[in-house]
């Protein structure tokens, strides 16, 4: 396992993000595939006192339906060619009569692991692939592979996660061969334990998986291993002692170019955060996201300076390289290890499988630093890494990211309506707090033609027809805030003469509307999800001709509830309706709960049912 770090294209920079991040949820449901059976898994790992290890998998799938053939009629895994070895021991289709076709020589296949479609990534791992021949509903995919492990992560240490697939499964072993004096620990959730007869000087553990129902995955739901089955072990006893051996290998040195550098940056900065600050926005903006993952590269940063001459790094090479900076200054750190994802729930026991991402922790300014993230401003952390249990590699103790960051979205709409129903429009956003950068990066990356589409694009999701153009604002700032404009027609606002109903939107995207009816998309949830906390304060002004007369305009709506507050007033001016929203959602944590989804329906529901509100209007 290696660390897969952030990249910065994963930051999801939507336009006009909202500072509501929250998924949709489905109904309860079993997840479970149909399409094949899982006859038999059985995984043995035998484990040497030095932490090298030979892994045997040996597996057996039926498949039941004819659309299961393309995914698996082909069986790869991969291997770190540097430090394993990757055999094929045996691989056949069998027929329903009994018959077996082997797979061919030349139906082996070793190919490049695919690189990250996000960043640029060098790698060592190498797939094998094993295509088996006449495959067909009814047949039965059977395969072996040994993988030779020579050189651990972690010299003398094992660890390993595992968890069930979401498909019909008889049979799902895990058994784990070490030396007698070399304990291992274990979180099983779901798996029941024994301890099979062993060698002189060995000790087996074996876990077997106990089937159960699996509710589909929600949308928007943390991590299935925060709450479902899995099996964790590790040779670590705890995550001090696995801080240890992580820190053992992540070297930072002070150069003098190091030196010079980060004086250089912090000339004229009095406080110890603000040289902070400087240093890892220097380092976000400057060193390059590029993942190597060439030998132990998985876990081990490059040299310092290696790292600021070549200007690209991954996370691991960032946090060596602030570090050093922030030393230079005499700001101590320390690599922090977190899950780069939704899980927010560690297991018992220390693994890689969840542990896969390094940010920075400074313990004097209890501050962590994400510079990875390329859209998200120093002093902020992107949404992935946001209330999250976090390993800290120099003292060995287990910290937390914030729960919540400050964020504030305000969004000002104007319509000049025709007399035919056509309006020009503008629109402006500024976004304050931690997603002013995330939407300036997400803007920026885009092409300028691209940007006027998705005006046009905005303005079809809500079934009108029109174009603008699109003001960027500016692409260099403080990071505190971002405005951005735009400006157009819509050829049909207003279906006139009527009496004819006009929509009351308060913004066109990353408003108030897509975060409360992202939340309202199914009618249940089962699941935990994410959920952040923000404000977002709307107005828009609808100026209607004189020969247009406004008959009715909504109610205005007050909405408290602990978890948010909504309201909107519709006013009279003149000819003009103004309409004013206000959301403010306050989740002290990033993360919902069921009940938390259960309480704050009836009340979202209402919102939605405002936010679909109209002003009715006819042509004198």
């Amino acid at each position: 396992m290696q660390f897969s770090c952030f990249s910065p294209a994963r930051l999801l920079s939507a336009l006009l993000v909202s500072v509501l991040v929250v998924g949709t949820a489905q109904a309860k449901d079993d997840g479970t595939d149909l399409s094949i059976t899982i006859e038999k898994e059985i995984q043995t790992n035998v484990v040497n006192a030095d932490g090298s290890f030979v892994a045997t998998l040996e597996t057996v799938h039926l498949i039941n339906e004819e659309r299961a053939i393309k995914a698996w009629a082909q069986r790869s895994m991969s291997y770190n060619r540097t430090l394993e070895t990757l055999e094929v021991v045996q691989a056949y289709t069998q027929k329903p009569d009994g018959r077996k076709v082997q797979v061919k020589a030349d139906q082996i296949k070793e190919q490049q692991e695919r690189a990250s479609a996000d960043a640029p990534m060098f790698q060592d791992t190498l797939l094998k692939v094993v295509i088996f021949p006449e495959v067909a509903v009814g047949d039965r995919l059977v395969v072996q592979f040994k993988k030779k492990r020579s050189t651990a992560l972690f010299p003398g240490h094992f660890e390993d996660l595992s968890y069930p697939a979401f498909f019909p499964t008889r049979q799902f072993t895990l058994i784990y061969d070490l030396p007698a004096d070399m304990p291992l620990h274990a979180d099983a959730k779901g798996f029941t334990a024994s301890t099979p007869a062993a060698g002189p000087g060995r000790k087996v553990y074996r876990w077997d998986y106990v089937p159960a129902q699996k509710a589909r995955i929600e949308q928007g739901a943390v991590s299935y291993l925060d709450y479902g089955q899995y099996l964790a072990v590790s040779t670590f006893g705890d995550f001090a002692t696995f801080a240890k051996a992580y820190d053992a290998r992540a070297h930072s040195t002070l150069t003098p170019q190091i030196q010079d550098l980060a004086n250089s940056l912090t000339a004229g900065l009095d406080t110890p955060r603000a040289k902070a600050i400087a240093l890892s926005d220097w380092v976000r903006k400057h060193i390059r996201y590029v993942a190597v993952y060439v030998g132990p590269g998985g876990v081990v940063p490059h040299p310092v300076d290696t790292i600021l001459a070549n200007r690209y790094g991954d996370c691991k090479d960032h946090v060596a390289l602030l570090e050093a900076m922030l030393a230079a200054v005499g700001i101590e750190s320390s690599p922090a290890l977190v899950n780069l994802g939704n899980a927010y729930v560690l297991p018992k026991v220390p693994t890689l499988g969840l542990l896969n991402h390094a940010i920075t922790y400074v313990p004097s300014l209890n501050l962590y630093l994400d510079s990875t993230a390329e859209g998200i401003a120093a002093g902020y952390l992107p949404v992935p890494v946001l209330d999250k249990p976090v390993v800290l590699s120099k003292s060995g103790d287990v910290g937390h990211t914030p729960t919540s960051q400050e964020g504030l979205v305000e969004n000002s709409l104007l319509f000049k309506v025709s007399s035919k129903g056509a309006a020009d429009f503008s629109h402006t956003s500024t976004v304050i707090g931690w997603a002013a950068e995330v939407n300036r990066y997400g803007v920026k990356s885009m092409k300028p033609a691209d940007r006027d589409l998705l005006i046009q694009q905005v303005l079809a999701s809500y079934g009108l027809n029109g174009s603008g153009t699109f003001d960027a604002g500016k692409f260099e700032g403080s990071g505190q805030g971002y405005e951005m404009n735009m400006a157009g027609r819509v050829e049909n606002l207003v279906n006139l003469p009527g009496p004819i109903g006009v929509l009351t939107m308060s913004s066109l995207a990353g408003g108030i509307a897509q975060s409360v009816f992202s939340l309202l998309m199914e009618p249940e949830r089962t699941q935990a999800f994410t959920c952040i906390s923000g404000v977002t304060e709307e107005q828009a002004r609808f100026e209607f001709p004189q020969d247009v007369s406004i008959l009715a305009a909504p109610k205005n709506v007050t909405l408290n509830h602990e978890r948010f507050d909504y309201s909107s007033t519709y006013a009279r001016e003149g000819n003009a309706v103004v309409v004013k929203r206000r959301f403010d959602f306050k989740q002290p944590g990033a993360v919902c709960t069921p009940d938390d989804f259960k309480s704050m329906k009836a009340m979202a529901e209402a919102a939605a049912n405002d936010l679909k509100s109209q002003i009715i209007v006819q042509s004198l």
